[in-house]
């Protein structure tokens, strides 16, 4: 199963909108992480549905943080995303999909032990992620990381 890159996707996005005080347009910030503006804009839809960027039409317009970016966490992030960072692992083994019914005791043994380990892991994960806000990451940066023409004085 492939990685999904949502989710850095939308650091990098989250990250250049920090360091801005001017909305950026999804074209833009395509440009800046090497994707589609499309999946820009998907990614970002589901971050404006749980309040943490905002979008305006028009000239000028385009997305913006809708919070301070002190206050937007990586588990904000994540879950305003609506998926599970750790999906690689297929839990089930190709005998259950082939056992009429999934009815092989030991692979149901194994996966419900592999889920239970993986919800556990996604705790862990989540609570990693509250502690950092996207205002790290930018500080992470320093004054000169990001493109000039991103910058707030250009």
């Amino acid at each position: 199963m492939p990685r999904s890159s949502r989710f850095s996707v939308a650091l990098h996005v989250l990250t250049h909108l920090a360091d801005t005080a001017q909305p950026l347009t999804s074209e833009r910030l395509a440009g800046c992480v090497g994707t589609n503006a499309v999946v820009v804009r998907r990614t970002l839809a589901g971050l404006r549905e749980a309040g943490l960027v905002a979008s305006s039409s028009g000239p000028g317009g385009g997305w913006s943080l809708a919070r301070d970016p002190s206050r937007v966490s990586l588990q904000d992030v994540y879950t305003g995303l609506g998926e599970r960072l750790l999906n690689g692992i297929d839990v089930t083994g190709p005998g259950v999909r082939r056992a009429p019914g999934g009815s092989c005791r030991i692979q149901r043994a194994v996966a419900g032990t592999l889920d239970e380990f993986l919800a556990d892991a996604e705790q862990l994960l989540a609570a990693r992620l509250a502690r950092i806000t996207v205002a790290d990451l930018a500080a992470q940066l320093g004054p000169s990381a990001l493109p000039r023409h991103h910058s707030r004085a250009g």
